[in-house]
């Protein structure tokens, strides 16, 4: 991209891709750094996964109707879209096709000439942190952290349901479920209230595994109970079982966090992620172990979500290099020449 593109204003265009569909912002980025919103829409289907990675084409077909869309709402059909961010699910271990096919399709598609194709973790952090240094961890029915000291990506967690994401929803989701079959059992350890919501939420426990092993839905069926957990720690008659498990949460959620936070006093650190919607009973005590763990760090709310960080990612490629570290797997920039446009693009 060449310096003068950043002496006038620049179309730039957000895509959030994950399992619910693709997002897309568009936005004018100003000389002086403004951003101005211009449009959002939506594309309800999933990118399609087959057994080389995320189907590239199928992304396009997704995403090119809809930027052209957004344009011609804004007044400016046919203008060029300077720079692209796509942030994905997946990306990081599945995204060799979309790496080796997006760049020269925008740029013949759109005239981009500024292609950022991130782990949708990256733009989950440029979203909340924008391009400081810090922490994000990201919470729902899973559960990931990852920090920078913009330097390089440390990431912890996010493994699965059966082997990490501790801390998240389905982990406590499950450790709920399992306090209630403790309980329905008369073993050590159980939580009366918590039986009582999972009959009232699935139905006779002796049932249970069967509804619950075969789902290929299990993380999101485990962490529909977590809010079930929440409720009965909530509250003068909380109950100490459910209690406990969300102090346990709290307590991997904030080492997970430890582990990422770049050294030195003053690094931020943001929560984000729907898990976080449950509430005080998780809130108050991660914000206590943060407080133990990392006492030089500082909480703060997250700016925006990782549709914002693919638009700041964009905005940020026509302004020269981007100050988040570049990483093969997580953030990769590509600056390719669109049809038509001559001269040394670096």
């Amino acid at each position: 991209m060449t310096a003068a593109s950043t002496t006038r204003p620049v179309w730039v265009l957000g895509v959030d891709s994950g399992g619910s569909g693709l997002r897309l912002a568009l936005a004018r980025a100003e000389p002086d750094g403004r951003l101005v919103p211009h449009g959002r829409t939506a594309a309800r289907e999933p990118v399609r996964t087959g057994s080389a990675g995320l189907d590239a084409g199928h992304l396009l077909d997704l995403l090119l109707p809809a930027a052209r869309g957004l344009l011609a709402d804004a007044g400016a059909a046919g203008e060029p879209v300077a720079a692209v961010c796509v942030g994905a699910a997946g990306m990081a271990t599945l995204g060799d096709r979309l790496r080796a096919g997006l760049p020269g399709a925008l740029a013949a598609g759109l005239a981009t000439r500024g292609v950022a194709l991130a782990a949708d973790a990256v733009t989950g952090y440029a979203g909340a942190l924008g391009e400081r240094p810090g922490v994000v961890v990201a919470a729902g029915t899973g559960m990931i952290a990852l920090g920078t000291d913009l330097r390089a990506w440390r990431r912890a967690d996010g493994w699965g349901h059966l082997l990490g994401d501790c801390g998240g929803g389905a982990w406590i989701g499950r450790a709920g479920l399992e306090a209630a079959l403790r309980a329905h059992d008369g073993r050590d350890g159980g939580s009366l209230p918590l039986l009582t919501r999972a009959v009232e939420r699935f139905g006779p426990v002796a049932g249970l595994p069967g509804r619950v092993y075969p789902r290929s839905d299990r993380p999101a069926v485990l962490a529909s109970f977590a809010p079930e957990v929440a409720r009965c720690a909530a509250g003068e008659e909380a109950d100490p079982v459910a209690a406990g498990i969300l102090r346990a949460a709290a307590g991997e959620i904030a080492a997970t966090a430890a582990a990422v936070c770049p050294p030195g006093a003053g690094a931020e650190v943001a929560l984000t992620g729907g898990l976080f919607g449950i509430g005080e009973p998780l809130l108050a005590p991660l914000r206590a172990e943060l407080a133990e763990r990392l006492p030089r760090a500082v909480l703060v709310p997250a700016a925006g979500d990782p549709l914002d960080g693919a638009l700041r990612i964009a905005a940020a490629l026509p302004r020269g290099p981007l100050h988040l570290p570049t990483d093969p797997s997580l953030l990769r920039v590509d600056r390719p020449v669109a049809p038509g446009v001559g001269g040394h693009v670096g």
